[in-house]
């Protein structure tokens, strides 16, 4: 059982070392695509590229019935974890700093470690994750401010990327409710990338959703593809392997490394300057992923001894 948590650890980090990578091609896709035809043709092609390796694999398997009630964590988890988050991120974007956007969607975790106990008994809130959450996410902030002192606000903008974390917390829990002896992982994140898909097909229609074979130039498709069959359809069935192993809290933890990530790759490939600020900002996720990952302390009461009867144990 440690081997597979264990593993699940180096999963969950895997995939945010490649999701930290993905603005760099949203940034450049941009140029081309709306953020909607990007959202669409990314699920599209996670969603082929699952259905092709879950149809592989399950040959000569019984396929399994799901319930409506299964069918509806389905349709939830699409909802919440693909259009909400995205979407309202995206559309964030558009209306407020990249900065402000940067910031509120990395305190994910944060909110699901308020929303969640709601909902998941089997997952209590200790005073230590809630302090590391929150010095992991001071030092987002001071990542994504780099060195700058401006602070610039647009309400609509930011209610809507501070929304998005919300239907990531809501997605995170709706995982927890999926019956995993049932279904394979790659089963359900194929059903969750195409009710994604569908509850995006509405804001498709009502936008400027208009492609040409033009802007599918060879940098394009790559990108396209990277973010389709990579950043979608294997880092969403790994981040739902390491969900189901370590629970929600623990891995939800690992997004704070996402802006880190963002950070080195960006002065690596795009020679964006690292701060003293961004530093010390990264300094403070690691305090507090080390804090949150950390052995947690809950109190239980103590059963009395058979030989003590009713008696205290003071």
């Amino acid at each position: 059982m440690d081997i597979d948590r264990t593993l699940a650890h180096a999963v969950a980090l895997a995939t945010i070392l490649v999701w930290g990578t993905t603005f760099i091609a949203t940034k450049i896709l941009l140029s081309s695509f709306s953020p909607i035809e990007i959202l669409v043709i990314r699920f599209t092609l996670g969603y082929v590229g699952l259905a092709i390796v879950e149809y592989a694999t399950r040959r000569g398997k019984v396929r399994t019935k799901t319930s409506l009630h299964q069918e509806i964590l389905f349709a939830a988890a699409g909802l919440t974890g693909v259009v909400m988050y995205y979407l309202l991120e995206n559309f964030a974007l558009t209306m407020t700093y990249a900065s402000n956007v940067g910031i509120l969607v990395s305190i994910a975790p944060l909110t699901t470690a308020f929303i969640a106990p709601l909902f998941l008994k089997e997952e209590p809130v200790h005073f230590r994750l809630i302090v590391g959450f929150t010095i992991a996410s001071l030092g987002v902030a001071l990542i994504m401010l780099n060195g700058s002192t401006d602070i610039n606000v647009s309400l609509k903008g930011d209610f809507l990327a501070l929304a998005s974390t919300l239907g990531w917390a809501i997605y995170s829990i709706i995982l927890k409710k999926i019956d995993t002896s049932r279904f394979s992982v790659l089963l359900y994140t194929k059903k969750i990338f195409f009710y994604g898909i569908l509850f995006m097909l509405p804001f498709a229609a009502t936008s400027e959703f208009s492609l040409s074979l033009s802007d599918f130039s060879p940098t394009n498709s790559i990108l396209l593809i990277f973010l389709g069959l990579g950043a979608s359809a294997a880092c969403f069935v790994s981040w739902n392997h390491a969900v189901r192993i370590l629970g929600v809290f623990r891995t939800s933890a690992y997004i704070y490394l996402t802006p880190l990530v963002s950070l080195f790759t960006a002065a690596l490939l795009l020679g964006e300057p690292v701060t003293l600020m961004a530093i010390g900002g990264c300094l403070l996720i690691l305090a507090g992923l080390y804090l949150s990952e950390g052995k947690q302390l809950a109190w239980r009461p103590r059963k009395p001894a058979a030989c003590e009867g009713t008696a205290s144990d003071s």
